[in-house]
């Protein structure tokens, strides 16, 4: 037989479309062709496959040889064909059996020594690989990370030979089935942090109703200690929220760290990071860090020296949790359901209206350096706190007796809450739900409305002042929302563009 199919996938955003590798060998001068918009590592795959194949005792046919990787029109790109690549040859070759390979999907890069290297995406590729009720034979390393995947059947190799020996039938591949254990890793926890009370509450808060928060004080404060420890007092994840998060961070360059599997993402990307390192981007686009943050948190120290440029990417995303990458030759989408949490000084210097009088910085700097965010991004931010100095008092005092734990256990009681009425967290209601789910009593709504006198809400803000209030309610246990519910929302909303931030 001349002519050999193997199955494999590519990576198009946060899908894996199935890829055809066709090896095809006629007679004519011995040349080796790959077609089907290969990327440069994949043409590379000519020489890895000759030395692996040489070096694992086949015979590398001395015919011209064509490999075409269908659809034409997808770029393919990574070392990822390889495997199939060499499948194919040896196939059409009649040193493998080709029917064997109809019920498998292959995929890996070669080393010389025919030895199996890992991939990334291998977790997307065998969520794609499952629905299409294929198995899916990949490098050892990636197996864990594949097997994530209940429904999918994995078959973890060390070398093309033993990938060989499984299709032949002489030595099968044992199926990988090993998960990893959930909740094997700690969180920083909140009880470290002193003093701070009330920016503990509303961590609290934004932790129960999944809300953005922007802390704003001197350094050394506790604002970065606060945000590390907002993954601790989220809920536990669920299967479905464990397997998207991991999902996305396969495809990063870094790949997915089995050791993480149900762990929050905790992203937190220096000031330099560009718009493309925030969103995404590339001419293969890749997912950004609002993407690895899938299901976590995205924590912006220092955000006025953020570029502002980049800082206006976020807008999009926070409103609809997902971002379109879109460049001239292709685009993508990306999911970004990720809580925001960002920190910064009140002035360049940091310490405006310390008591010590450390501050030299005139009005007009303080206003530049506030403006660097802009209104739009500001109104899209639910909670808006100072964190002040903590007093001596409180850093000589023992720590509390309430941790992360506590925390959670008041969190997780209102996510059931909200899951139970309306079957998602109140920071991402419509604004048609939003009326019907946060409609407050009548002092409330009495309240509501000299807070948009005299603070100038926007629209966007009022509905962001109705969801706060609706999760400050259900921590409470409260079924309708009251006038202290409200109260305690709208101070939350401390830099709204009336007053000066």
């Amino acid at each position: 037989m001349s002519l050999a199919v193997v199955y494999s996938r590519a990576l198009a955003g946060m899908d894996a479309p199935p890829v055809t590798v066709e090896a095809h060998l006629a007679n004519g001068l011995p040349s080796f062709t790959i077609v089907g918009l290969p990327e440069a590592e994949v043409k590379e795959a000519k020489d890895r496959v000759r030395a692996a194949l040489q070096n694992a005792r086949f015979e590398f046919p001395a015919r011209r040889i064509t490999v075409n990787l269908a659809p034409a029109d997808l770029p393919k790109e990574s070392g990822r064909f390889d495997l199939p690549i060499a499948l194919g040859i040896l196939a059409a070759s009649e040193q493998l059996p080709a029917a064997p390979l109809a019920a498998c999907e292959f995929a890996g890069e070669l080393a010389l020594t025919g030895e199996l290297r890992p991939v990334r995406g291998a977790l997307a590729m065998a969520l794609s690989a499952a629905r299409d009720r294929r198995a899916f034979v990949l490098p050892e390393p990636n197996a864990r990370e594949a097997a994530l995947v209940e429904e999918a059947t994995v078959y973890p190799a060390r070398s093309l030979l033993e990938v060989c020996a499984h299709l032949t039938g002489r030595a099968p591949l044992a199926r990988c089935s090993e998960r990893p254990p959930v909740n094997g890793w700690r969180h920083p926890d909140v009880l470290e942090v002193k003093g701070q009370l009330h920016a503990k509450r509303a961590l609290e808060i934004a932790a129960a109703g999944g809300h953005s928060l922007i802390m704003v004080g001197p350094p050394g404060t506790g604002k970065s200690m606060l945000a590390e420890r907002l993954p601790g007092i989220l809920p536990p994840m669920t299967r479905e929220e464990a397997l998207a998060a991991a999902a996305m961070q396969s495809l990063g360059s870094a790949g997915f760290d089995i050791a993480n599997w149900g762990k929050r993402p905790f992203r937190a990307p220096h000031h330099t990071a560009s718009a493309v390192a925030l969103v995404g981007g590339g001419s293969q686009p890749r997912p950004g860090e609002i993407s690895m943050a899938q299901h976590g948190v995205l924590f912006l120290d220092e955000l006025p020296e953020f570029d502002r440029r980049v800082l206006e990417v976020l807008r999009e995303p926070l409103e609809s949790g997902r971002v379109s990458v879109s460049r001239a030759a292709r685009q993508a989408e990306f999911p970004a359901e990720f809580q925001l949490v960002a920190a910064m000084n009140p002035c360049p210097c940091g310490y405006l209206g310390h008591p010590n009088g450390r501050c030299r910085c005139t009005p007009d700097q303080v206003a530049r350096y506030r403006r660097r965010i802009s209104g739009p991004l500001l109104d899209r931010i639910d909670l808006q706190i100072e964190v002040p100095d903590v007093p001596c008092d409180d850093l000589t005092r023992a720590s509390g007796s309430e941790g992360s734990s506590a925390v959670r256990a008041r969190v997780q009681k209102a996510r059931q809450q909200m899951t139970a009425r309306q079957g998602r967290e109140n920071a991402r209601l419509t604004t048609r739900e939003t009326e019907r789910y946060c409609a407050p009593d009548k002092e409330g709504a009495m309240l509501l409305k000299r807070a948009i006198s005299r603070l100038g809400l926007s629209a966007r803000g009022y509905h962001r002042i109705l969801k706060v209030a609706r999760t400050i309610a259900d921590l409470a246990g409260a079924a309708k929302l009251a006038a202290t519910h409200v109260a305690e929302a709208i101070q939350y909303r401390r830099f709204d563009r009336a007053r000066d931030p």
